[in-house]
């Protein structure tokens, strides 16, 4: 055994080997190996303190910088809460302001739409009132004049024909005349031009219709000409002589 240890020993100092690898081959015992390893983990386990501790420092550090970031991202949530309230506002005042433009243009349509409807009724009633004396006219015609020969028979029926086209053209136009006859007297319809005593209709009847009225539609285009029924006056009694008493 102890001529391997001087060959070993000399074959170390040939190949310039430290001593301390020699006296490392040299122990071949296993306490020696148990010893150094057990030492090696000595060693680990007075490492691994020191690295928790390290992170042990390291976490009040990280803390704050988690406590910035909520502050951060709490004070961005107020930010953009404030923003979308403020846009709420702004939506219902655009929301407002519309809804008053829709109403204000819906009555502004239909005021134009009236003023419209009532400038073409102005315009239609008085063009038709322009008409009228003309229908007057071919009236008393017809009521007056009696054809009696076969050429007159012949005129008459021509200009009769040129009277019913044109009635038929107011009619059209929604001209309708009024019939008052037998009715009670309405002033929003009729003038009273004429009144006539009578015993035979209650007082305010329409007894005649002098010039014809119309109506255009619902509304009073002429009013008619009437005469209306009056009380009959009673005979005053004769007045006696009274005598005085001077003469008697």
């Amino acid at each position: 055994m102890m001529d391997e240890n001087k060959q070993v020993n000399n074959i170390s100092q040939q190949l310039g080997e430290p001593t301390e690898v020699k006296q490392v081959m040299k122990s071949d015992s296993p306490a020696q190996i148990n010893s150094n390893e057990s030492g090696s983990e000595v060693t680990e386990q007075v490492t691994t303190p020191t690295n928790v501790s390290e992170d042990t420092a390291l976490t009040p550090e990280n803390g704050v910088a988690a406590t910035e970031k909520t502050e951060v991202e709490t004070a961005a949530l107020a930010e953009l809460t404030q923003q979308i309230e403020s846009l709420k506002a702004q939506l219902e005042d655009r929301n407002t302001q519309y809804m008053r433009m829709a109403a204000d243009f819906e009555n502004y349509r239909k005021r134009t739409s009236k003023e419209k409807e009532e400038l073409d009724l102005l315009v239609k009633r008085n063009t038709i009132l322009e008409l009228l004396p003309i229908v007057d006219n071919f009236e008393r015609a017809r009521a007056h004049l009696k054809p009696q020969s076969d050429g007159e028979m012949t005129i008459h029926k021509s200009y009769q024909g040129v009277y019913k086209q044109l009635v038929d053209s107011l009619k059209r136009l929604g001209v309708s005349p009024m019939r008052p006859e037998g009715q009670e007297f309405d002033p929003n319809l009729h003038e009273a031009v004429m009144r006539e005593p009578t015993d035979e209709h209650p007082e305010g009847t329409v007894l005649e219709e002098l010039v014809r009225g119309y109506y255009l539609g619902d509304r009073v285009l002429r009013h008619s000409m009437v005469k209306v029924a009056a009380p009959k006056e009673d005979t005053p009694p004769a007045q006696e002589d009274q005598s005085s008493p001077a003469d008697s």
